[in-house]
C-alpha cells in the first residue's frame, strides 16, 4: 500500500503562520497536521504502508527531512515529488506517479479525522465521507442501498447527497487510476480550469469500477485560523487518555494547566493558568499570562497578556502592561 499526500498549496487562508513554514507542519496537539494524518491513516489501513509520496512545493531541506522523519515513524519509506504549478488535484497525483501501482491511497493534507473501522481493500476504490448539514461547499456522493457510490457531484447548489467528500480516497488498482489521470492531461480535459481527480475516479466508475464510501465519525478541518483552534481542541479531546502530552522536561513554576493540554518540552509556565485546550510548543515562555483554547508555537514569549481561541507562531513576543488602576462603579474595561 502507498500512500500519496498533495501539500504543494500556498495555504493562504492561513497566513501569517504559512509564511514560514507550510500549513500541514502546523503543529495540532504537539504533531504537525501531516504526522497525525499519516498516523491516523495507518490506524485504519489493515496492509504495510510501503511508501509515502509527499507533493510539495519549493518548501527547503528541513521541510523536507521532517516529512522523510514522518513517513519513517510508521515504518514506510518516504518520497518527495514537486508541483511546480497549481493545475488541480489530479495533476498533483500525477506529479508522483512513481507511486501509483497497486493499492494507493489519496489523502489531501488540509483535514484530519477520527474513524472506528479497519478500511476494506477489496473494492475497486473508497471515498471517505462524513455527513454535513450543508453539502452545497462540498464535493458530493450518491450511494445505492448496498453502499457503492453512483454518482459524484461537485458543490451542488439543489440537494442531492449529505455524504461530504472530506479529501481521503482509496484505490485498489494504482495503475489504472494513473491511466485515467494522463488521459485527461493528456487530451487536456479541465474542468473549472483545473485536472480533477474526481472526474478520474468518475471515469474509472464509467468503465466498470465499483467505489464504496468509508464514513468517519468526525471530520476536522485545517482550513483557517478558527478551524484550526477548533481542531486543536477536538484532537486533545481525542488523544488525551493515549499520548502522553505534557513534557517531563516543562518547568511549571506557580502555575497551573486545565487539561487537557500539551505542553512541549523545555516550555516554562511562570505564575500562569493555562487550559483547557491549549498547545504550547518547544521552549515557549508563558509568564503571568492567561491561556485558553490556543496553539502556541515553538520559542515564544508571553506575558502579562489574557489569550483566548488564538494562534501564535514560532519566536514570537506578545508582552501586556502591568495595570495600576482605580476602576469604578458600573465600568467595562475590554
Amino acid at each position: 500500500m502507498n500512500i500519496i499526500i498533495p501539500m504543494a498549496g500556498m495555504g493562504k487562508r492561513m497566513r501569517p503562520h504559512t509564511l514560514t513554514i507550510p500549513k500541514p507542519l502546523i503543529p495540532i496537539a504537539g504533531k504537525p497536521i501531516v504526522q497525525r494524518l499519516v498516523e491516523d491513516i495507518a490506524k485504519v489501513c489493515p496492509e504495510k504502508i510501503d511508501e509515502i509520496g509527499f507533493i510539495i512545493g519549493d518548501f527547503g531541506a528541513e521541510v523536507e527531512e521532517k516529512l522523510l522523519k514522518t513517513a519513517e515513524k510508521v515504518g514506510a519509506k518516504g518520497r518527495i515529488f514537486y508541483q511546480t504549478e497549481a493545475l488541480g488535484t489530479a495533476h498533483a497525483i500525477q506529479c508522483a506517479s512513481d507511486l501509483l501501482t497497486g493499492p494507493v491511497i489519496v489523502a489531501f493534507a488540509d483535514t484530519l479525522f477520527s474513524a472506528n473501522f479497519k478500511m476494506d481493500t477489496s473494492p475497486d476504490g473508497m471515498i471517505w465521507v462524513q455527513k454535513v448539514e450543508d453539502p452545497s461547499a462540498f464535493g458530493v456522493v450518491l450511494v445505492n442501498e448496498q453502499n457503492v457510490i453512483t454518482d459524484l457531484v461537485e458543490k451542488p447548489q439543489t440537494f442531492v447527497s449529505d455524504l461530504a467528500i472530506i479529501g481521503i480516497y482509496y484505490v485498489k488498482d494504482g495503475q489504472w487510476l494513473k491511466a485515467e489521470i494522463d488521459h485527461l492531461i493528456t487530451n487536456d480535459l479541465k474542468e473549472k480550469g483545473e485536472y480533477q481527480l474526481t472526474n478520474a475516479l468518475e471515469n474509472m466508475k464509467k468503465k466498470g469500477a465499483q467505489f464504496v464510501t468509508g464514513a468517519v465519525d468526525e471530520w476536522l478541518d485545517c482550513g483557517n485560523k478558527d478551524a484550526t483552534v477548533y481542531t486543536n481542541q477536538r484532537i486533545l479531546e481525542l488523544v488525551k487518555k493515549t499520548e502522553n502530552l505534557v513534557s517531563q522536561k516543562a518547568v511549571l513554576e506557580n502555575s497551573v494547566v486545565i487539561e487537557p493540554c500539551y505542553i512541549g518540552p523545555d516550555v516554562i509556565l511562570r505564575n500562569a493558568v493555562v487550559g483547557p485546550h491549549v498547545s504550547i510548543g518547544h521552549g515557549t515562555v508563558i509568564e503571568n499570562c492567561v491561556v485558553s483554547n490556543t496553539i502556541i508555537q515553538e520559542k515564544s514569549h508571553l506575558s502579562r497578556v489574557v489569550v483566548a481561541n488564538s494562534m501564535v507562531g514560532n519566536f514570537s513576543q506578545f508582552h501586556g502592561q502591568a495595570l495600576d488602576l482605580s476602576v469604578g462603579d458600573y465600568v467595562a474595561i475590554r
